[in-house]
C-alpha cells in the first residue's frame, strides 16, 4: 500500500474535522488538505479557500496537487456528481456516484427503491401536485402523518411531523404552494413510533461492513423538545441494541442495500448511513444519507480502533474486508455547541473562549463546526452549530460525566447545549 498519501477532505463542518483528525493517525498519510474546512481542521491540515460545491475548482486541486485519496463530508458535492468527475481523471476518491447518491437526495428515489428490494420502510406515496396530495391525505385512515420534501435544501428542516390534518394541510401549502423550500417532491408517509437510532457501515459495492450504531437527538431542547436541528449530541454503544438485532439489520436491510443499488446497475461506494425506527414491527427504515452524519462521525471516529485511509482505500479499490473495520469496546458522547439562536440563523463574529485548554483529559476531543478566526480570536462562522465536545470512555457514564465537564468549561456567551445527551440510555443500564 501506497505511503505519504495526499489526502483532501472535503466540507467545512465537524464531521469534516473528525475525519481529517482521524485520518492524520494513518500511518500511510503524509499531507492532509481541507476545503474549505474551520479554524479546528487549520489546526492539524491545510485549509484551502475551495466551496465544497465547486466541483470544478477542487478537482482541479486534486489534480495540480497530486491527490491520492479526495474523501466527501457532504452530501451535496456527492448529490453534484463530484465521484463522477474524479473518477474521470482516475482520482480515488471516497463515497457514492451521483447515481448512488440518489439514495440521500431523492428521498422519493430511496422509497421506490426500497419499495422494489423489500426493505422495511413505512408506507408513503409521492406527490408534486397540492389538490392530489390534500385527496389523498383524505383517504388515510389517520390523521397522524409525516410530511417529508423529497429532495435536497432542506438542511434537516423539510420535515413535518403532523398530529392533525390541519398541520398536514399547512406543511403541504407550505411545500407546494409557497416553495419555501425550492419546486420539491413531497411524501405523505406513515407515521411510526419507537426507538430511533443511525446505523453506519462501509462499502465497496458488494461488500458491507457494519461500523456501530449511533443515537442522535434531534430537537433543538432537553427531553426532546422544540424544532428540529441537524443534530443536537450523540452517543454509542445503545445499551437496547445487541448483537442479535445487528445481524438483523445487517440482513433485511445494509445487504440488500448493497445488493439492489449492485443490481440495478448503481453499486454503491462509500459510506451508508441508514436512519432506522425499531417499532413493534420489527426494524424499519426512515431513510438513507450518504455519508457520515453529524454529530454521529465525531462518535464513530472516537471509537474506531483501524486504520481509517487503509478501510476507505479498500471501499474504491473494491476490496474491502471485514477486518479493515474494528471498532472500540468502549463508549463516547458529542454534544454539541449552538450560537445563540440556533435553529434560527446565527449571527457571525461572536467570540469562543478557553476552547484549547477545556478538554479534562487526552480521551476529549473540541471538533469545530461552526468556527473562525478573526485577528486571532476564535469565533463564530455564519453556521449555527460551533462546536462537538466528543468524549470517549471505558463506559457511557464515564465518557458523558467527561463530555460535560469539557463544555462546562468552554466560555461562550449565549452557546448553550442539551444536558440530556445519552440520558435515557444511562437510566436504561
Amino acid at each position: 500500500m501506497m505511503q505519504n498519501l495526499r489526502v483532501l477532505v472535503v466540507g467545512y463542518g465537524a464531521r469534516e474535522h473528525a475525519l481529517v483528525w482521524k485520518i492524520a493517525q494513518s500511518p500511510l498519510v503524509g499531507r492532509i488538505f481541507v476545503a474549505p474546512g474551520n479554524a479546528g481542521t487549520m489546526q492539524i491540515a491545510t485549509n484551502v479557500d475551495i466551496h465544497d460545491e465547486d466541483i470544478a475548482g477542487l478537482l482541479a486541486f486534486a489534480l495540480d496537487n497530486r491527490i491520492d485519496l479526495t474523501v466527501v463530508g457532504p452530501n451535496d458535492p456527492l448529490a453534484l456528481g463530484i465521484v463522477d468527475a474524479f473518477s474521470a481523471e482516475n482520482l480515488p476518491i471516497f463515497g457514492p456516484t451521483q447515481a448512488a447518491a440518489q439514495l440521500e437526495s431523492s428521498k422519493a428515489f430511496s422509497k421506490a427503491f426500497m419499495q422494489r428490494h423489500n426493505i422495511p420502510t413505512p408506507a408513503y406515496a409521492t406527490f408534486d401536485n397540492y389538490i392530489t396530495a390534500l385527496t389523498y391525505l383524505d383517504t388515510l385512515p389517520t390523521e397522524r402523518v409525516v410530511v417529508k420534501v423529497s429532495g435536497l435544501g432542506a438542511r434537516g428542516q423539510g420535515v413535518t411531523v403532523c398530529d392533525t390534518q390541519a398541520e398536514a394541510r399547512a406543511a403541504l401549502h407550505d411545500y407546494l404552494i409557497t416553495k419555501t423550500l425550492g419546486d420539491q417532491q413531497v411524501i405523505i408517509e406513515e407515521r411510526i413510533s419507537g426507538r430511533e437510532l443511525s446505523m453506519f457501515a462501509l462499502s465497496d459495492g458488494t461488500t458491507v461492513v457494519p461500523m456501530l450504531p449511533v443515537r442522535d437527538h434531534k430537537r433543538i431542547g432537553d427531553g426532546d423538545t422544540g424544532p428540529n436541528t441537524g443534530g443536537m449530541g450523540a452517543f454509542a454503544p445503545l445499551p437496547d441494541v445487541d448483537g442479535e438485532l445487528l445481524d438483523h439489520i445487517n440482513a433485511t436491510i445494509l445487504q440488500p442495500t448493497i445488493r439492489g443499488m449492485a443490481v440495478e446497475g448503481t453499486p454503491y461506494v462509500g459510506v451508508l448511513y441508514a436512519g432506522l425506527m425499531i417499532t413493534d414491527n420489527g426494524v424499519q427504515v426512515l431513510e438513507y444519507n450518504c455519508r457520515f452524519g453529524n454529530p454521529e462521525a465525531e462518535v464513530l471516529m472516537s471509537l474506531m480502533d483501524s486504520d481509517l485511509v487503509a478501510a476507505m482505500l479498500a471501499c474504491v479499490e473494491g476490496d474491502l474486508q471485514a477486518s479493515d473495520v474494528r471498532m472500540s469496546a468502549g463508549a463516547a458522547v458529542s454534544i454539541v455547541i449552538a450560537a445563540p439562536n440556533y435553529p434560527a440563523k446565527s449571527q457571525a463574529g461572536l467570540p469562543i473562549r478557553n476552547v484549547y485548554h477545556a478538554a479534562v483529559n487526552e480521551d476529549v476531543q473540541i471538533f469545530h463546526h461552526g468556527t473562525a478566526c478573526q485577528n486571532g480570536q476564535l469565533v463564530t462562522s455564519q453556521h449555527g452549530r460551533t462546536l462537538a465536545v466528543t468524549a470517549k470512555g471505558d463506559c457511557l457514564c464515564q465518557a458523558t460525566e467527561n463530555a460535560y465537564a469539557t463544555a462546562a468549561q468552554i466560555d461562550f456567551v449565549g452557546g448553550h447545549y442539551r444536558r440530556d445527551i445519552g440520558q435515557q440510555a444511562l437510566l436504561a443500564i
